[in-house]
């Protein structure tokens, strides 16, 4: 565990304790840390997955072996139906749902515009987009009962229409982060915040995947901190909008972690 990882496992906020969160796309990556800090908390953690099995398994022994509370849930959330049956299992796993992060995410491959595919599109959409909108709605009976916290994952590309043979990536969290203000608005009423993370240059299996070193280092000098950021740099965000001491007169916005790549 990284020195930084040891200190968000020391912080204590003791309105988390006992709540039950689902985060899709918690296998590896912000979603990984989020769920160690999340269960570090004392939360019961929902930790999805769809091919990554060995990592998420790994994960859920390493938070049961601190003491935390875990349930792997496996789903493709990129197709219709799955994501609801992911909430469900979620939620019937803890008999209760206090928080949903809506993290998974990909760019599935860099497309220019003049090579993209109708169905390249879908799947890209699908996965990104739709699959926050299914489980939002899987989940607003759960968060209704008590009220909630959703944070969405969007990106810095939302902002700045993303890399090289990103655009439909960059496209799919700009409706993230749109859709981030328009829940906000629409579930105020049912004590339901709504917020969402855009994270900047992160060192995650999704650069190792997408993005080569040259690229990388192009992008590190575009940052004024000039390192590029990691998973647990991430995580203080999501801790701060998931408690309601912390954040609970805070709906609809987004915080930019980025090292000050983006200053909106």
């Amino acid at each position: 565990m990284s020195d930084l990882a040891q200190s968000l496992a020391s912080i204590r906020i003791p309105d988390l304790a006992g709540k039950a969160v689902l985060i899709t796309g918690a296998s590896t990556g912000i979603g990984a840390a989020v769920a160690r800090a999340f269960a570090a908390q004392g939360m019961k953690v929902g930790v999805h997955y769809n091919a990554s099995r060995e990592p998420a398994e790994k994960l859920a022994e390493e938070i049961k072996s601190a003491g935390g509370t875990v349930h792997l849930i496996q789903g493709d959330v990129s197709t219709a139906g799955e994501t609801e049956k992911v909430v469900e299992k979620a939620a019937e796993a803890f008999g209760r749902l206090d928080g949903l992060v809506n993290n998974a995410g990909g760019m599935l491959g860099r497309k220019p515009t003049s090579e993209y595919t109708d169905e390249h599109y879908v799947k890209v959409m699908d996965l990104n987009a739709r699959s926050v909108l299914a489980a939002t709605r899987a989940a607003l009976p759960w968060l209704k009962k008590q009220g909630g916290f959703i944070i969405n994952t969007t990106s810095i590309a939302a902002r700045n229409g993303g890399g090289g043979g990103a655009i439909l990536y960059a496209a799919s969290k700009g409706f993230v982060s749109t859709i981030t203000r328009g829940h906000a608005k629409e579930f105020v009423g049912e004590k339901i915040r709504v917020n969402a993370v855009a994270p900047g240059v992160i060192a995650t299996p999704f650069h190792e995947r997408y993005t080569d070193d040259q690229t990388m280092e192009l992008q590190r000098k575009t940052i004024p901190m000039g390192f590029v950021g990691t998973p647990e740099d991430c995580v203080g965000a999501y801790l701060f909008l998931a408690s309601q001491t912390l954040s609970g007169y805070i709906t609809g916005q987004i915080i930019e972690v980025n090292g000050g790549q983006l200053m909106p």
